[in-house]
């Protein structure tokens, strides 16, 4: 026992042990408060993700800032052959990493690109978790905060392009009827305008259209409906919304 203990005291006492686990612990809670608004709005990198990132980028920034405490000698001077070696550089590439489990969770459907908004948050959760690691509580706290606030906040008080939203609206007509003239004043309704759309011809003499429209409010389900049952000609319509 008294050799493990002189193990662990070869390089950190107990209390900075302690404090190493503390700042994992406390990246874990702050990767926590930003996934758990991601898990409530059902996005791809929830509640588990969140906190796996901020907890890996803590224990890489510990591993950055003190793993290489045994190469220096007490009177200051470095061991042969380590002269000139950064260890900053295992926490540089934290910021690079970060980058492909980020591209993971964007998704391009024709012009629409969704997850941006949590591609952003995973990067924001990967710094706070180095300041954390690095011993900066108060600055990863106060991040943390400020990145929850602004994706809490933000949905519900939107501005500029935030303020609509990308509806993909998918129709079937009978070929017969001209289908844009009777769009077109639901769309000035919903306040909508039309970004892309596609045509396909099925049997039966039907007719597919998909658009994906802008607008500043979902379009709900009940005004699709309502539309398809006025509408005569429309057989059925559909809505997939990206807020």
């Amino acid at each position: 026992m008294n050799t493990l203990t002189e193990y662990f005291n070869s390089q950190f006492g107990w209390g900075q042990w302690l404090d190493f686990a503390l700042r994992l612990l406390v990246a874990c809670l702050c990767g926590a408060c930003i996934g758990f608004e991601r898990s409530r709005r059902f996005k791809e990198a929830g509640i588990r993700t969140h906190i796996i990132v901020c907890c890996a980028a803590a224990l890489i920034m510990i591993v950055s800032k003190y793993g290489f405490v045994d190469l220096t000698l007490p009177d200051g001077a470095m061991f042969s052959g380590t002269r000139g070696a950064d260890p900053a550089r295992i926490a540089a590439q934290v910021v690079s990493g970060i980058s492909f489990l980020c591209a993971g969770v964007i998704f391009k459907n024709g012009s629409t690109i969704k997850g941006l908004t949590t591609a952003a948050g995973i990067w924001a959760t990967a710094a706070i978790g180095m300041a954390i690691g690095s011993g900066m509580y108060v600055m990863g706290l106060f991040a943390t905060a400020i990145v929850a606030a602004l994706q809490i906040f933000m949905h519900k008080f939107t501005v500029g392009a935030d303020a609509y939203a990308t509806n993909t609206l998918t129709f079937t007509v009978r070929d017969d009827i001209n289908f844009y003239a009777l769009l077109r004043p639901k769309l000035a309704e919903w306040n909508a305008v039309i970004n892309e759309n596609r045509v396909s011809r099925l049997s039966n003499g039907r007719m597919e259209y998909r658009l994906t429209v802008r607008a500043k409010k979902k379009i709900g389900f009940e005004e699709i409906d309502t539309f398809v049952r006025e509408s005569e000609g429309i057989l059925s319509g559909n809505n997939q919304t990206f807020g």
